[in-house]
């Protein structure tokens, strides 16, 4: 709902092209797709797997956004 609230103002200041009008058609069309995948993907997946494997996805990203930071800063 909050990018659908986002799209509006942003519609109103870009005069988006066909193209984009397409892109955003197909996208459309697969939010369903995607919500119903994962849907199932939660439904096959025991829920400490699920936390485990959302846990090591933050500690591999906080890991890079600090590699980057330290890298940034002794530049």
């Amino acid at each position: 709902m909050g990018n659908a609230v986002k799209a509006v103002p942003w519609l109103l200041l870009v005069q988006p092209s066909s193209r984009v009008w397409s892109l955003m058609g197909i996208c459309l069309a697969a939010v369903p797709a995607g919500v119903w995948m994962g849907w199932k993907f939660n439904q096959r997946l025991d829920q400490l797997q699920l936390y485990r494997a959302c846990y090591g996805l933050l500690t591999v990203t906080a890991l890079k956004l600090l590699w980057d930071g330290i890298g940034g800063y002794l530049r």
